[in-house]
Protein backbone atom coordinates (compact mmCIF):
# COMPACT_ATOMS: atom_id res chain seq x y z
CA UNK A 1 0.00 0.00 0.00
CA UNK A 2 2.83 2.40 0.87
CA UNK A 3 4.44 1.67 -2.51
CA UNK A 4 1.23 2.60 -4.36
CA UNK A 5 0.88 5.79 -2.28
CA UNK A 6 4.49 6.72 -3.01
CA UNK A 7 4.01 6.21 -6.76
CA UNK A 8 0.84 8.33 -6.71
CA UNK A 9 2.53 11.07 -4.70
CA UNK A 10 5.54 11.20 -7.03
CA UNK A 11 3.22 11.26 -10.07
CA UNK A 12 1.23 14.14 -8.59
CA UNK A 13 4.41 16.09 -7.89
CA UNK A 14 5.65 15.56 -11.45
CA UNK A 15 2.34 16.74 -12.92
CA UNK A 16 2.35 19.76 -10.61
CA UNK A 17 5.93 20.64 -11.50
CA UNK A 18 5.17 20.40 -15.22
CA UNK A 19 2.12 22.64 -15.03
CA UNK A 20 4.06 25.74 -13.96
CA UNK A 21 7.63 26.58 -14.93
CA UNK A 22 10.10 26.38 -12.07
CA UNK A 23 9.81 29.41 -9.83
CA UNK A 24 6.72 30.70 -11.67
CA UNK A 25 3.53 30.79 -9.63
CA UNK A 26 0.62 32.99 -10.62
CA UNK A 27 0.11 35.49 -7.75
CA UNK A 28 -3.56 36.11 -8.58
CA UNK A 29 -6.39 34.26 -6.91
CA UNK A 30 -7.45 32.14 -9.89
CA UNK A 31 -9.37 28.88 -10.24
CA UNK A 32 -7.51 25.71 -11.21
CA UNK A 33 -9.01 26.04 -14.70
CA UNK A 34 -7.58 29.56 -15.12
CA UNK A 35 -4.21 28.52 -13.68
CA UNK A 36 -4.05 25.78 -16.34
CA UNK A 37 -4.82 28.37 -19.04
CA UNK A 38 -2.10 30.62 -17.60
CA UNK A 39 0.42 27.79 -17.86
CA UNK A 40 -0.64 26.89 -21.41
CA UNK A 41 -0.19 30.49 -22.60
CA UNK A 42 3.11 30.94 -20.75
CA UNK A 43 4.51 27.92 -22.59
CA UNK A 44 2.90 28.71 -25.95
CA UNK A 45 4.20 30.35 -29.07
CA UNK A 46 2.26 31.93 -31.89
CA UNK A 47 3.51 33.06 -35.27
CA UNK A 48 3.46 36.61 -36.63
CA UNK A 49 2.64 37.34 -40.26
CA UNK A 50 6.34 37.27 -41.15
CA UNK A 51 6.77 33.75 -39.73
CA UNK A 52 8.50 34.70 -36.46
CA UNK A 53 7.67 32.96 -33.18
CA UNK A 54 6.02 35.19 -30.59
CA UNK A 55 5.26 34.46 -26.92
CA UNK A 56 3.72 36.32 -24.01
CA UNK A 57 7.17 36.82 -22.46
CA UNK A 58 8.08 39.05 -25.44
CA UNK A 59 5.79 41.73 -23.97
CA UNK A 60 7.02 41.92 -20.38
CA UNK A 61 6.28 45.32 -18.87
CA UNK A 62 2.95 45.73 -20.70
CA UNK A 63 -0.56 44.62 -19.92
CA UNK A 64 -1.42 42.11 -22.64
CA UNK A 65 -4.77 41.21 -24.13
CA UNK A 66 -4.81 38.00 -26.14
CA UNK A 67 -7.90 38.04 -28.31
CA UNK A 68 -8.71 34.80 -30.16
CA UNK A 69 -10.72 35.61 -33.28
CA UNK A 70 -11.54 34.82 -36.93
CA UNK A 71 -12.60 37.12 -39.76
CA UNK A 72 -16.15 35.69 -39.97
CA UNK A 73 -16.89 36.31 -36.26
CA UNK A 74 -19.08 39.43 -36.02
CA UNK A 75 -18.80 39.78 -32.21
CA UNK A 76 -15.01 39.45 -32.50
CA UNK A 77 -14.85 42.28 -35.00
CA UNK A 78 -17.33 44.47 -33.09
CA UNK A 79 -14.82 44.82 -30.22
CA UNK A 80 -11.82 45.77 -32.35
CA UNK A 81 -12.58 49.54 -32.59
CA UNK A 82 -12.83 49.88 -28.79
CA UNK A 83 -9.65 47.89 -28.25
CA UNK A 84 -7.84 49.94 -30.89
CA UNK A 85 -8.90 53.14 -29.09
CA UNK A 86 -7.58 51.83 -25.79
CA UNK A 87 -4.31 50.84 -27.44
CA UNK A 88 -3.96 54.34 -28.90
CA UNK A 89 -4.68 55.87 -25.48
CA UNK A 90 -2.05 53.70 -23.74
CA UNK A 91 0.60 52.73 -26.31
CA UNK A 92 3.38 52.34 -23.73
CA UNK A 93 1.36 50.18 -21.33
CA UNK A 94 -0.89 47.96 -23.42
CA UNK A 95 -0.53 45.46 -26.27
CA UNK A 96 -3.18 43.48 -28.10
CA UNK A 97 -2.28 40.10 -29.52
CA UNK A 98 -4.98 39.36 -32.08
CA UNK A 99 -4.55 35.60 -32.47
CA UNK A 100 -6.36 34.18 -35.48
CA UNK A 101 -7.40 30.57 -34.91
CA UNK A 102 -7.07 29.69 -38.60
CA UNK A 103 -10.18 27.52 -38.52
CA UNK A 104 -11.48 29.11 -41.70
CA UNK A 105 -8.87 31.82 -42.30
CA UNK A 106 -5.42 31.48 -43.75
CA UNK A 107 -2.47 33.87 -43.28
CA UNK A 108 -3.44 35.81 -46.41
CA UNK A 109 -6.93 36.44 -45.00
CA UNK A 110 -5.39 37.85 -41.83
CA UNK A 111 -2.94 40.02 -43.79
CA UNK A 112 -5.76 41.40 -45.94
CA UNK A 113 -7.85 42.12 -42.84
CA UNK A 114 -4.91 43.88 -41.18
CA UNK A 115 -4.32 46.07 -44.23
CA UNK A 116 -7.99 46.88 -44.68
CA UNK A 117 -8.66 48.01 -41.09
CA UNK A 118 -5.25 49.14 -39.83
CA UNK A 119 -5.84 48.36 -36.15
CA UNK A 120 -2.72 48.75 -33.98
CA UNK A 121 -2.54 45.10 -32.91
CA UNK A 122 0.10 42.41 -33.01
CA UNK A 123 -1.42 40.11 -35.67
CA UNK A 124 -0.65 36.50 -34.85
CA UNK A 125 -1.56 33.05 -36.10
CA UNK A 126 -2.41 30.13 -33.83
CA UNK A 127 -0.02 27.83 -35.68
CA UNK A 128 0.38 25.57 -32.62
CA UNK A 129 -3.39 25.21 -31.94
CA UNK A 130 -3.21 26.82 -28.52
CA UNK A 131 -6.74 28.24 -28.79
CA UNK A 132 -8.54 24.91 -28.32
CA UNK A 133 -6.54 24.34 -25.12
CA UNK A 134 -7.72 27.57 -23.48
CA UNK A 135 -10.97 28.71 -25.08
CA UNK A 136 -14.22 28.13 -23.22
CA UNK A 137 -17.15 27.46 -25.57
CA UNK A 138 -16.25 29.76 -28.47
CA UNK A 139 -15.01 33.12 -29.67
CA UNK A 140 -14.44 35.93 -29.09
CA UNK A 141 -12.30 34.73 -26.21
CA UNK A 142 -10.11 37.21 -24.40
CA UNK A 143 -7.32 36.68 -21.90
CA UNK A 144 -5.76 39.56 -19.96
CA UNK A 145 -2.24 39.34 -18.51
CA UNK A 146 -0.38 41.61 -16.09
CA UNK A 147 3.01 43.17 -16.84
CA UNK A 148 4.85 40.00 -15.77
CA UNK A 149 2.79 37.75 -18.03
CA UNK A 150 0.45 36.32 -15.41
CA UNK A 151 -3.17 35.73 -16.35
CA UNK A 152 -5.58 37.99 -14.46
CA UNK A 153 -8.84 37.39 -16.34
CA UNK A 154 -10.34 35.33 -19.16
CA UNK A 155 -13.73 35.91 -20.71
CA UNK A 156 -15.94 34.63 -23.46
CA UNK A 157 -17.79 37.13 -25.61
CA UNK A 158 -17.85 40.87 -25.39
CA UNK A 159 -18.77 43.36 -22.71
CA UNK A 160 -21.52 44.84 -24.89
CA UNK A 161 -21.13 48.24 -26.50
CA UNK A 162 -17.86 49.81 -27.58
CA UNK A 163 -17.92 52.02 -24.50
CA UNK A 164 -18.44 49.05 -22.15
CA UNK A 165 -15.70 47.05 -23.85
CA UNK A 166 -13.38 50.03 -23.65
CA UNK A 167 -14.22 50.73 -20.00
CA UNK A 168 -13.92 47.15 -18.75
CA UNK A 169 -10.57 46.71 -20.50
CA UNK A 170 -9.39 50.14 -19.29
CA UNK A 171 -10.09 49.11 -15.69
CA UNK A 172 -7.92 46.00 -16.12
CA UNK A 173 -5.17 48.09 -17.74
CA UNK A 174 -5.20 50.67 -14.95
CA UNK A 175 -5.16 48.03 -12.24
CA UNK A 176 -2.24 46.03 -13.64
CA UNK A 177 0.00 48.43 -15.57
CA UNK A 178 3.39 49.28 -14.09
CA UNK A 179 3.35 52.23 -11.76
CA UNK A 180 6.10 54.59 -12.87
Amino acid sequence: MNKIFSVLLVSALIVSACSQPAGRKNPHNLSENLLKKDSVIWNATFQDLEGNDVSISDFEGKVVLIDFWETWCGPCLDVFPAMDSLKKDSPEDFVILAVNLQGSDDPEDVSEFKEKYGYDFEWLLDNNTVGPEVIDLGIPFKMYFDTLGYLVKAELGTAGSDSLNYQSSKEILEKYKSKK
